[in-house]
């Protein structure tokens, strides 16, 4: 899945397939600007950050158990976001500082370090890397991915795939080879 936030006409989160197909908002009430977004794996939840609210919200992966981690307005200066364990990890844009949050109570709000002109924040762990499976768009034996001529997409889940076309390219009617 593809987790993503927009905030133009009518703000939301909202995930879809790696192929676009099989969108869904997630979130689309009381919520005004969410800027930032982060994935526990784990346990399937979506965080965001609200700017405008003033506020650090999650819901599950399908929009349920919806609650607010933090409120205030701190919130409004902060950027990017990262989950592992039991924090949420944001940049600072007021003065420049990684913040450590308490993802369970918002408490805990600790500065860990400064760094100049952070916009974003991502945690590279080996525990929070699934395993990765056999997939539809692995290289077959011709080199091509997923048997398609350009671009494989994963689809609705590992087992399935829809392939794509570079621009100034059209999908032949086999659903592979580009012309």
């Amino acid at each position: 899945k593809l987790f993503f936030t927009d905030y133009g006409n009518a703000a939301k989160v909202e995930r879809c397939d790696m192929d676009g197909m099989n969108r869904t908002w997630i979130v689309d009430s009381k919520i005004e600007q969410p800027t930032a977004l982060a994935l526990d794996l784990v346990n399937k939840y979506v965080y965001w950050l609200d700017v405008y609210l003033d506020s650090v919200e999650v819901v599950d992966y399908q929009g349920r158990k919806r609650h607010t981690i933090i409120k205030g307005i701190q919130i409004r200066y902060l950027c990017g976001l990262a989950v592992f364990e039991n924090y949420l990890y944001t940049v600072n844009s007021d003065n420049l500082s990684i913040l450590r949050i308490n993802r369970y109570n918002g408490t805990d709000v600790q500065s860990l370090a400064r760094l100049d002109n952070a916009k974003e924040i991502r945690v590279y762990q080996k525990r929070t890397q699934t395993a990765v499976r056999s997939h539809a768009c692995e290289v077959d034996p011709y080199g091509m991915p997923g048997g398609c001529s350009h671009i494989c997409l994963l689809s609705s889940n590992y087992k399935a795939r829809t392939c794509r076309c570079r621009t100034g390219f059209i999908l032949g009617s086999d659903g592979r080879s580009c012309k």
